[in-house]
């Protein structure tokens, strides 16, 4: 017996499932472990666990489980695969370890998401964001399988300590590097920019990281300038560039600075005796409480933002209306 074979239960901890689906897929489709300890316990080899982790993969992206049993079998169906399948056991909602995340209704592509996010499977989770984006296009991706699976992972964080922070993480980082490989069409020349900015103290910067990739897709040139920019540095910014519209994010009230918001609204540029303002649109759920500021504008969700931003394009299929949820994930 190899000294690193694993318990049922440390492999469905490692893979993100229930011990009780390992051990109904074991039963129902033949791909248990090689080794029993004593013929009583079992215990998942290395090899085992790589048959597993392909198995979640493929039933993550829709394989049905027996199909995906016997890929990860090799491909030749075992004496209980080839046994007619019993009724599938009612999904496992109850949020804990072994059930993803409580993502509630949603498309099934979120419960693939979320299972390979919380298996830490990083293969599996870049593959599916590149589908859903593939598929679906930007902002009906955003809208409808990646925000929910980040709320519902912020949500989980949320209630269970420090508990999923690794798995917040990994997504994030992944969403991330999804929207940084669409590439911008050609924005026209001598144009004035959006420009994009968390405010200073914010770290989540992945809304409107989906909002600069869309604007790039629509040929809107946009200057994106990331997380927690220092006051001073977006004065500077908006007076160098001259935007037609800043994009101030806030995830949250402490860092939702109504005077720095109405200082970036008092801005003006251009040479004296033609000075100009941009339109300041404030985005994100810090943002909710409070009078609203004068000469700015709420930005609600992807998709309201695109039409707010270029009126001209067409709102995308799928896209959100006023509706809060798209741009305020998170914990």
């Amino acid at each position: 017996m190899p000294a690193a074979a694993l318990s049922t239960g440390a492999v469905a901890r490692r893979l993100g499932v229930s011990p009780t689906t390992v051990r109904s897929w074991e039963r129902r489709y033949a791909i248990g472990p090689a080794h029993r300890e004593d013929g009583r316990h079992r215990r998942w080899t290395p090899q085992d666990i790589a048959r597993l982790e392909l198995m979640c993969r493929l039933t993550a992206q829709g394989v049905p489980p027996a199909e995906a049993a016997r890929t990860a079998r090799g491909g030749a169906p075992g004496p209980a695969a080839a046994r007619t399948e019993p009724p599938a056991a009612p999904a496992d909602r109850s949020g804990g370890p072994g059930s993803g995340l409580p993502l509630g209704a949603v498309r099934p592509e979120c419960r693939g998401l979320s299972r390979a996010a919380v298996r830490l499977d990083a293969p599996a989770v870049s593959d599916l964001l590149e589908a859903a984006l593939a598929d679906h296009g930007l902002v009906p991706a955003w809208e409808e399988v990646i925000a929910p699976t980040l709320h519902a992972v912020g949500r989980k964080w949320a209630t269970a300590g420090e508990r999923y922070v690794e798995v917040e993480h990994l997504l994030s980082w992944h969403v991330s590097a999804a929207l940084h490989r669409i590439r911008p069409r050609p924005e026209p020349p001598h144009t004035p920019p959006v420009l994009l900015a968390c405010v200073p103290g914010e770290q989540h910067s992945l809304p409107i990281e989906a909002l600069t990739a869309a604007l790039g897709e629509r040929g809107v040139a946009a200057r994106m300038f990331g997380a927690a920019l220092p006051a001073e540095a977006l004065h500077e910014a908006v007076r160098r560039t001259g935007p037609r519209a800043v994009v101030l994010w806030a995830q949250s009230r402490t860092t939702a600075d109504r005077a720095l918001a109405r200082s970036v609204a008092g801005i003006e540029w251009g040479l004296r005796g033609a000075r100009g303002h941009s339109a300041l649109l404030l985005a994100g759920p810090g943002w909710a409480s409070g009078t609203p500021l004068p000469r700015t504008e709420r930005l609600h969700g992807l998709g309201q933002a695109l039409a707010v931003i270029d009126p001209r394009a067409p709102a995308p299929a799928g896209s959100g209306g006023a509706g809060p949820g798209p741009f305020a994930y998170g914990s």
